[in-house]
């Protein structure tokens, strides 16, 4: 076996210690109950972190010895500080991948990648969301049927305000009619971004062996393939040939 994917998985987890319900359906937390499933991959070896946490869990060290980080964000995404999220950014450029969860498409650290104001229309019906995978050849759709179903969920919709993904892997289709750019691939600089919508706290998503594979899948595509990128930096250079 190659060498293992160090992942981190970052929760505002604030929501399953507020709302007895949500902390009934995760009771490790969102971070806990997705860590917990990755935790099975011989090829993974998983670190937790919270928003709670010194400098949200989120140091210079732990972004070092970060892979990929795995981010789930709601109601808290004005408590991440800046520092951190320019950290994480710096990061990504160097090669670190990112996988952004559900609510997280409105966290800073998203907003400042994508560079638009990532908002979308949204409701809360708890009605049924068919996940369409319309590129069945791409890594993070292994393993996966034409389309799978999560039973109840909150509806996100277009239009979703950001910039045209690199790959479209999946779309969505809610009971309500709305249809929803769910599973978007980027690059910035050597970082490889994944966004995948479906996650909302109040329902067992997590916890469906579909929604497991397609973020199992992508934390393996979003590994670094190479080393940490040394031509980031603005600098004067000399000239490869003589000139006049």
């Amino acid at each position: 076996m190659g060498k293992q994917i160090r992942v981190t998985i970052w929760n505002e987890y604030l929501h399953e210690v507020e709302d007895p319900a949500i902390g009934a359906l995760y009771p490790k937390g969102i971070h806990g109950a997705i860590g917990e499933f990755l935790a099975n991959e011989a090829d993974m070896l998983i670190r937790l972190a919270a928003l709670r946490d010194e400098e949200h869990g989120l140091t210079a060290d732990v972004l070092e010895q970060t892979d990929v980080l795995i981010w789930w964000g709601h109601i808290a995404h004005h408590e991440v500080e800046d520092a951190v999220v320019e950290r994480v950014y710096q990061r990504v450029l160097e090669g670190m991948g990112l996988i952004v969860l559900h609510s997280g498409h409105y966290a800073k650290i998203f907003r400042r990648l994508m560079g638009t104001t990532c908002s979308l229309r949204w409701r809360e019906a708890g009605e049924k969301e068919r996940v369409w995978v319309i590129e069945p050849g791409h890594p993070i759709a292994e393993g996966l049927d034409h389309y799978f179903e999560i039973p109840k969920t909150e509806m996100y919709g277009e239009r979703f305000d950001i910039p045209e993904p690199d790959t479209l892997v999946f779309v969505s289709w809610y009971a309500g009619g709305e249809v929803f750019r769910s599973g978007c691939c980027y690059q910035r600089g050597r970082g490889k971004i994944f966004y995948f919508s479906p996650g909302h706290e109040t329902y067992p998503i997590y916890y469906q062996q579909e929604v497991q594979q397609v973020i199992t899948n992508a934390v393996r595509w979003a590994r670094p393939t190479t080393g940490r990128s040394k031509h980031l930096a603005n600098v004067s250079v000399p000239p490869l040939e003589p000139l006049d």
